[in-house]
């Protein structure tokens, strides 16, 4: 899709859980990039009296939510990340109303001409391919780096294990990305990979 604005860039950046797509955000942001974080959309879009907030509750039942009314995501993930099923339906309640928040964010960008990235998650799953990206990056990591990272917020390494294991499979994200960032060593090098990939970009 070509670009309204001069230099709108407008990226999105996809990969496995824990691999470091926030890490790749907070890089591009010092760019100069203005980036979205897709997961901070859907949340708002949860949050108390917003527009997927009923349809979840209605689904889930009032056990997902806090004292104050609010849905609690650790107990809605238990139930996600147990039940596939379930997962689906949640991102059929949620996901409409995402995609729509992003394209209106994307539209915005083009017209100014900023380069921007959407960090998304389920880019792949949730056909988000046709936003009108520049490019869509992969973030990758180990499978045994991603557990340990995830050990170290708080999950067991069997529920570590079933998160990475109940996602896309990695490689599948590389191969549908354009770009694939690597994020195996130091920071440095994560810092020069996404600097290197946004040079191949441009040119």
């Amino acid at each position: 899709m070509p670009n309204t604005g001069r230099n709108a860039m407008i990226l999105g950046v996809t990969g496995g859980i824990a691999c470091g797509k926030s890490e790749v955000g907070r890089i591009l942001g010092e760019m100069g990039f203005s980036v979205c974080d897709a997961d901070v959309v859907a949340h708002n879009l949860m949050a108390k009296g917003a527009l997927a907030f009923q349809k979840v509750v209605d689904h889930f039942g009032s056990g997902i939510l806090s004292e104050e009314g609010e849905i609690l995501r650790p107990a809605l993930g238990h139930i996600v990340f147990e039940h596939p099923e379930q997962r689906e339906i949640l991102n059929g309640l949620v996901h409409p109303a995402v995609r729509h928040a992003l394209a209106e964010w994307i539209e915005q960008m083009q017209a100014e001409g900023r380069r921007s990235a959407v960090l998304l998650p389920l880019l792949f799953e949730s056909g988000m391919q046709d936003l009108g990206w520049n490019s869509i990056l992969c973030v990758s990591s180990r499978e045994a780096d991603v557990v340990q990272r995830l050990e170290q917020r708080g999950l067991s390494r069997e529920e570590s294990e079933k998160r990475v294991h109940s996602q896309m499979p990695l490689a599948e994200k590389e191969r549908l990305a354009d770009h694939v960032v690597p994020n195996d060593g130091t920071l440095e090098e994560l810092e020069l990979a996404v600097q290197k990939t946004v040079q191949a970009i441009s040119r």
